[in-house]
């Protein structure tokens, strides 16, 4: 879970100097944002506020902005429309593809008097019979619905026509709430499986001692196979392509739960890749042997001469960069060994 920090606020309002208690505007989006949080008491002068493309299930934390005119949280896992009444100055709200369902909640903007735009395309609500009808006479203040403005025709119609609609709504909001429902007991049921599956095994089957130690006919043709291939490396991929595929393949519902199933599995992907491009850890560098030998060792790879001359002195030419400063060459004379550090080589 990626939390709202005031170093990750600040890397965003380079803009501002860095500065959270005068920041007016601050982008967020797709950062992996799990829930709003600080920025009521960090940023209170705040004016437009992106967060979209993000995982956030629930409005919060926004109710002492009272200077935002601007929230955009598309693209996020919000189901209903709430704590924002005390965003006094919001005049507009983007909510676009999120999957609010309770197409009731948009009472709770009533009292926002400077609201006038309001996104909700792609949410569960914008498909009831009667949507549009039912926002424009709730909010009398709007004057832009999903992108299109709200003519003075339509308001004269929609407000003949609500005491009908406000039946449809709320038929319709009770079968999505039972959808809803179903939804997250299968969604909950699949992880309990998974989780299951995970304990039992690869295959999915508990193992003992005693089953263990007998193999079916299968499974030692199925072994011999795995063993003539002789590349476990490459069957343990062939495997992963395989669950990846179906993973992908799979139908689900567009549901906040399926999302985060989506986005947890993109995160095992990564983790995967970034394991397999990680590069070895190179083992210290040893200088010495077990019996205090030293070892002949050429960090910097440059050229080198050990001569013994008349006199019987031992002498060493190095051959370092001609511009080199001498503050970054030190030598160590020994008995036995000389140990020349070059650049830190």
């Amino acid at each position: 879970m990626v939390r709202i920090t005031e170093d990750l606020i600040r890397k965003r309002a380079e803009h501002n100097n860095c500065e959270l208690s005068t920041l007016e505007e601050v982008s967020l989006h797709q950062q992996d944002v799990e829930r709003i949080e600080h920025l009521d008491k960090w940023c209170r002068e705040l004016k437009i506020l992106y967060l979209q493309s993000n995982l956030i299930p629930q409005i919060e934390n926004v109710g002492r902005l009272k200077k935002l005119e601007y929230l955009n949280m598309a693209l996020n896992n919000v189901e209903r429309i709430e704590n924002l009444e005390g965003c006094e100055s919001l005049k507009k709200l983007d909510l676009t593809v999120n999957f609010v369902g309770e197409i009731s909640s948009i009472k709770n903007l009533k009292e926002l008097c400077h609201l006038r735009e309001l996104f909700l395309v792609g949410n569960p609500c914008a498909q009831f019979d009667g949507y549009r009808d039912y926002v424009i006479v709730t909010l009398p203040q709007l004057k832009y619905l999903d992108g299109q403005e709200i003519e003075k025709s339509e308001r004269i119609t929609a407000a003949q026509n609500y005491e009908n609609v406000v039946k449809k709504i709320k038929l319709q909001e009770e079968e999505h709430r039972k959808t809803r429902e179903k939804q997250k007991n299968e969604a909950k049921e699949k992880k309990e499986k998974t989780k299951k599956e995970k304990k039992a095994g690869f295959d999915g089957r508990w193992y003992t001692d005693i089953n263990n130690t007998v193999r079916s006919e299968d499974e030692n043709n199925e072994n011999k196979k795995g063993d003539d291939s002789g590349d476990e490396e490459e069957l343990n991929k062939k495997a992963q392509e395989k669950k990846d595929k179906e993973f992908w393949e799979e139908k689900t519902a567009f549901t906040p739960e399926s999302r985060m199933e989506v986005h947890e599995f993109m995160q095992q992907q990564r983790q995967r890749d970034e394991q397999k491009n990680k590069k070895p850890e190179k083992p210290p560098r040893r200088l010495f042997a077990d019996d205090g030998r030293a070892f002949n060792v050429n960090e910097p790879k440059i050229d080198f001469t050990l001569t013994d001359d008349d006199d019987n002195n031992m002498v060493l030419d190095l051959a370092t960069f001609r511009f080199l400063d001498t503050s970054l060459i030190d030598v160590d004379v020994q008995t036995n060994y000389v140990r020349v550090v070059i650049k830190g080589k």
